[in-house]
């Protein structure tokens, strides 16, 4: 991949047409805005909500949001999730298409840390619902390579011991006990998450 920044809008754009369309969860879409995501204690509605914050707050905005939270971001982040999941369902996935998200990069994250707040987030809605991903292959490839060349340390995760396998496509990595699992599971697993068979990686 030449350009990080260029897998951002269609991993998003297809999360949005996913909650869009008859049939996510097996059901219709607003049951699929409540269904548990993997980011603990938050639904799909919550992961949409703090997704799009960079397309609805403005810097003065986010500047306020990060005071009131006393410069905590995890406090912003639930505070903003919490609030913002109840907007109408229409403007947070016309929010999850605009261009404005699609140019978003984090401070000091560029565009692999704007790929992987996508892929990794877009993954806490489809892994959690059972559908398939909606990141490009490649993209998911980019942020597990990511993640595991820290060893984990992102997400506090111990990745001593374990070899990954990709179930899906020709990749591997480390060494030790066997973890085998589709791209997007493994993405999930290194970046902290409990997949919904319970599975899980050790912290540090």
């Amino acid at each position: 991949m030449t350009d990080l920044q260029e897998r951002v809008p269609p991993t998003l754009t297809r999360l949005a047409d996913l909650l869009d369309t008859e049939g996510a969860a097996g059901t219709d879409p607003a049951d699929a805005w409540g269904h548990p995501s993997l980011c603990e204690g938050w639904t799909v509605a919550h992961v949409v909500a703090h997704v799009t914050m960079p397309a609805r707050l403005t810097p003065e905005q986010w500047g306020a949001e990060m005071a009131a939270a006393g410069g905590d971001f995890g406090v912003l982040s639930n505070t903003v999730a919490a609030r913002d999941s109840a907007l109408p369902r229409a403007e947070l996935l016309e929010q999850l298409r605009s261009a404005r998200l699609h140019a978003w990069q984090p401070p000091g994250g560029g565009a692999a840390g704007a790929l992987s707040h996508a892929v990794i987030h877009s993954l806490d809605v489809t892994v959690a619902l059972g559908v398939p991903t909606v990141a490009p292959q490649d993209a998911v490839v980019a942020v597990l390579d990511a993640v595991v060349a820290t060893g984990g340390s992102w997400f506090g995760v111990d990745l001593s011991g374990v070899r990954l396998e990709a179930s899906d496509a020709d990749w591997s990595w480390g060494s030790g006990e066997p973890l085998r699992a589709p791209l997007g599971e493994l993405v999930s697993l290194v970046s902290g998450r409990t997949l919904p068979d319970g599975r899980s990686l050790p912290r540090r």
